[in-house]
């Protein structure tokens, strides 16, 4: 048997995964005074050498697109360089019949590199829905426990929008939002006439400086990753006050395979296999922060067997990989004829919507429980691969005739789409698959996916919603969906949204639940789940800004349990 190298030095805390909640993680805890070791399973990241931000199509090989257009599968080689859906040597499964994509993130900084930096607050009810509709579980605890961290997060990273004081959409410390685009303010003209509400995005991009941190300056490539660090990331926001601190190591290459307990039950480290030495390696900490992505740490957590833990560590209620949501998501476009004659212009802004519509249904009663809201964006982008594949499946022609017809159609559509909440179901989780293991010999997940008739009610709402919208326009609907076969009304592939969590649930009953309201696990009291896994719903709003402030609120309690003596 090879031998486990083990570090010398003994951490306070080691903490897996450096995207939004253990970038968040590093950085609170190590300016608290605590030694940390950050495990990121991909390399370090430069923005300067690896981020797109000013790169012309022409200036890549196959335009964006790859070699045989494979990048498209991984929204084209513009992306800022975090993840895919399948990555060589690491796969995972799914169970007959169920179908789950998984995008996963191998650098440091994780997701947040490229994220649409949408960055809305969860609602007051959003925490007991369900003593609403009596659907799910509420969570142990509420919106006045978390608000004062959606504060400081939002104060320290920066979020653009305006106070509109709606009940499903709270309002936060924001900073002026961009004006409205042409497109946007045609839409914004349909939802006044339909009663749908819409108001300016809230985004984690700066409109002004803050912490020096220079504001945006409207090249709209924001997926790419920004050079200049005006739209948030972790590698550029966290880490960098962390490393500071002189308290934080960083470890990249580190694919974690197992957190180490001792003879108490309590974490004592975590083994991780160094992918360039293909050696495993063994961190000592007093206390585990794991925030790898929901679906990682669950395998993390489920391949952590040992015999105080026989099931996975901190998962004697059975339920670490369960309760697994991604959000509901559908969309569609329309075609405008009277963009048609639009003349060029320049198309000022962010690389994301201006505006955008928060649920606005909650005050009636509707046929299937909670909500969506909708995203929308149009006009004049910088042209790329595949910008004109539906004009090419949906008229004829060739040579000089298509290109006339393409900068005619340039410019006129406007797209759709809905982000819904899903309700946990019993057929819906990951678990470890018995057969398969990844290059380091890890076991890897299978995933069971089903979407129910709540989410398939929901996603023909939104389709009928964006036809009412564009009609109301004058446009014309050109999204054409089933009501029969895997996907109705065009709901998106389980995983697709990239907002799944919900794999170790904070709750109330250890019997029921993984953490406790603190991300602290019930089972290990030095063991902490800081990202998506801990949380209890999933609501329509992207899950990134309560990762952030659920992380910064269990750093805040791990430092004063250590200040304490109690790790």
């Amino acid at each position: 048997m090879p031998q486990v190298i083990r570090s010398p030095k003994q951490y306070d805390v080691c903490i897996i995964g450096s995207g939004a909640g253990g970038g968040m993680a590093a950085k609170i805890l190590t300016e608290g005074g605590l030694s940390c070791a950050l495990l990121e399973a991909g390399p370090n990241v430069n923005p300067e050498k690896d981020f797109k931000m000013w790169t012309w199509p022409y200036e890549l090989p196959h335009r964006g697109a790859g070699v045989g257009g494979h990048a498209r599968e991984n929204f084209s080689e513009f992306l800022a360089p975090n993840g895919a859906w399948q990555i060589d040597g690491e796969p995972y499964t799914s169970a007959p019949g169920a179908n789950f994509q998984w995008f996963r993130s191998r650098i440091v900084g994780g997701r947040t590199n490229h994220w649409g930096r949408i960055a809305l607050r969860f609602s007051p009810i959003d925490f007991k829905s369900a003593t609403r509709d009596s659907l799910g579980d509420d969570w142990p605890i509420t919106y006045e426990d978390l608000a004062p961290y959606y504060d400081k997060v939002e104060s320290y990273i920066g979020v653009f929008g305006t106070k509109e004081n709606v009940s499903s959409a709270p309002d936060g410390v924001f900073l002026p939002p961009p004006k409205p685009r042409c497109t946007e303010l045609m839409v914004k003209k349909a939802c006044n006439k339909l009663n749908i509400i819409c108001i300016p995005s809230r985004l984690a991009i700066l409109t002004r400086s803050v912490n020096g941190r220079l504001p945006c300056h409207y090249c709209g490539q924001c997926g790419r990753g920004c050079v200049t660090g005006s739209n948030f990331s972790s590698s550029q926001v966290l880490l960098p006050p962390a490393m500071k601190t002189g308290k934080l190591t960083l470890i990249t290459g580190a694919m974690a395979r197992e957190i180490v307990v001792n003879k108490e039950g309590k974490a004592e480290g975590v083994s991780y296999i160094d992918k360039a030495s293909r050696t495993e390696k063994r961190i000592s900490a007093r206390a585990i922060v794991v925030a790898a992505s929901a679906c990682e740490s669950a395998r993390l957590l489920l391949n952590s067997k040992s015999f105080a833990f026989p099931n996975g560590i901190a998962n004697s209620s059975g339920t670490v990989g369960r309760y697994l949501t991604d959000s509901v998501g559908s969309s569609g476009h329309g075609h405008f004829p009277q963009l048609e004659k639009m003349p060029p212009h320049n198309h000022d802004g962010v690389g994301g919507m201006h505006m955008y519509m928060p649920w606005w249904k909650f005050d009636r009663k509707n046929d299937f429980p909670r909500g969506y809201h909708i995203e929308f964006d149009g006009g004049f982008h910088m042209p790329g691969v595949g910008m004109f594949d539906g004009l090419c499946r949906e008229e004829e022609g060739y040579g000089a005739k298509l290109k006339q017809r393409a900068r005619q159609h340039y410019g006129t559509t406007i797209g759709f789409a809905g982000r819904g909440e899903m309700i946990p179901n019993p057929d819906t989780y990951c678990e470890i698959d018995p057969d398969v293991v990844d290059q380091w010999g890890i076991p890897v997940l299978r995933f069971h996916f089903k979407w129910s008739e709540y989410e398939l009610r929901q996603a023909k709402d939104m389709q009928e919603t964006f036809r009412n919208i564009v009609e109301t326009m004058g446009g014309e609907y050109r999204t054409k969906t089933s009501i029969d076969g895997p996907y109705p009304y065009g709901i998106e592939e389980g995983g697709k949204i990239i907002h799944e969590v919900g794999t170790a649930r904070m709750g109330a009953d250890p019997k029921t639940s993984v953490l406790n309201g603190y991300c602290q696990a019930h089972d290990v009291k030095n063991l902490f789940v800081t990202d998506g896994a801990s949380l209890v719903t999933n609501p329509d709003k992207n899950p990134t800004l309560t990762i952030m402030a659920l992380s910064w609120r269990a750093s805040d309690y791990l430092l004063d349990e250590a200040k304490k003596g109690n790790l």
